[in-house]
C-alpha cells in the first residue's frame, strides 16, 4: 500500500514539473518580446513584464515537489555522499520528519490569511496596466507547501522501505 501511495505522489509530482518546465519556454519567449517591443518599436507594458514574474513564481513553486522527487535540490553533503544507501535514507526520513514537514505545514498555516486576505479583495496589481490576478499568484504559496508536504510524506516512506529493505538483507546474511 506505502509503495502505491509512493508512486502516486511521485506521478503527480512528476507530470506537474513536466508541465511546469514548459513556462519557462513561455517566460524566455514573452522576454524576448519585451526587448523586442521596448528596444525595437519603443513600446512598454507592465504586463507583459509582469507575466515573466508570474511565470517564473509558477516554474520555482510549482516545480520545488518535482525537483525534490528527483532529489535534485540543495543539500550540504559533506557527509552525506558517503554514506551507505541506508544512512541517506535515516538522514532523509529524519530530515523529513523534523525539518521539511514542520516547515511547509508551518508555512501553510501562516500563508492561508495572507492569501484569503488577498482572495477577499480579488487584489490586483498596484502599478497601472498591471495583472489583475495577484491572488491567484499568492494562491502559489500554499501550492507549494501542499505538494512538497505530499511529496515529502512519499520521500519519507520510500526511506522507511530503503531502510527495511537493508534490514531484511542483514538479516538473511
Amino acid at each position: 500500500m506505502f509503495n502505491k501511495l509512493v508512486c502516486s505522489a511521485e506521478a503527480v509530482s512528476y507530470y506537474t514539473g513536466k508541465c511546469v518546465a514548459w513556462l519557462t519556454l513561455a517566460m524566455m519567449l514573452i522576454t524576448c518580446l519585451i526587448v523586442l517591443l521596448r528596444y525595437g518599436f519603443d513600446i512598454g507594458s507592465i504586463a507583459l513584464q509582469e507575466s515573466v514574474l508570474y511565470l517564473h513564481a509558477m516554474v520555482f513553486m510549482l516545480g520545488a515537489a518535482y525537483t525534490f522527487k528527483d532529489d535534485e535540490h540543495v543539500r550540504v553533503d559533506v557527509f552525506y555522499r558517503d554514506f551507505s544507501a541506508s544512512k541517506k535514507a535515516w538522514v532523509n526520513i529524519i530530515g523529513g520528519i523534523f525539518f521539511l514537514l514542520p516547515f511547509t505545514l508551518y508555512t501553510a498555516y501562516l500563508s492561508m490569511d495572507y492569501v484569503s486576505a488577498s482572495w477577499r479583495v480579488f487584489e490586483t496589481s498596484p502599478e497601472p496596466g498591471g495583472l489583475p490576478f495577484v491572488y491567484l499568484l499568492k494562491t502559489l504559496i500554499p501550492m507549494m507547501m501542499i505538494s512538497l508536504i505530499i511529496q515529502g510524506t512519499a520521500d519519507i516512506l520510500k526511506n522507511i522501505g530503503v531502510v527495511n529493505a537493508a534490514r531484511t538483507a542483514k538479516g538473511q546474511n
